[in-house]
């Protein structure tokens, strides 16, 4: 049986690999930075940031060895960084105004996120790869 992955399939598993990695660090940058809503940068970092990076090294491994579990942990991490970092995005926006600095990054990411999952959420992902 010979599998063909889709169009993208390898450029985005290596990409959420070297991302997720490269975030480890600036989650902790942003978490501990200091003010302004020190709480709550602290908190969200530690209770769904990092898991969500963590899913997502581990999706990513999945993926590049073609398992079917690695689509499933990819939209499973995908959806857990959007559901952070899009309110995070527009509360910082709104709350500290600064659209070139953490607020208009973190909005960036959730529509990267948000297309990325838009392309693991496709049924052909989940045709095309061994168990």
């Amino acid at each position: 049986m010979s599998l063909h992955p889709v169009r993208g399939y390898w450029f985005l598993a290596w990409v959420g690999l070297l991302a997720n990695i490269a975030s480890l660090p600036v989650i902790g940058l942003v978490a501990f930075g200091g003010p302004p809503l020190e709480a709550t940068n602290i908190s969200l970092a530690i209770s769904l940031a990092w898991p969500a990076a963590i899913v997502g090294i581990v999706a990513s491994a999945g993926l590049l060895a073609q398992r079917r579990w690695g689509v499933v942990l990819a939209i499973v991490a995908l959806a857990m960084a959007l559901s952070a970092s899009l309110p995070y995005g527009i509360i910082r926006l709104v709350l500290v105004k600064d659209l070139e600095s953490i607020g208009g990054i973190s909005v960036s990411l959730a529509m990267l996120n948000l297309l990325a999952l838009l392309y693991w959420c496709r049924p052909i992902h989940r045709k095309n790869i061994r168990l």
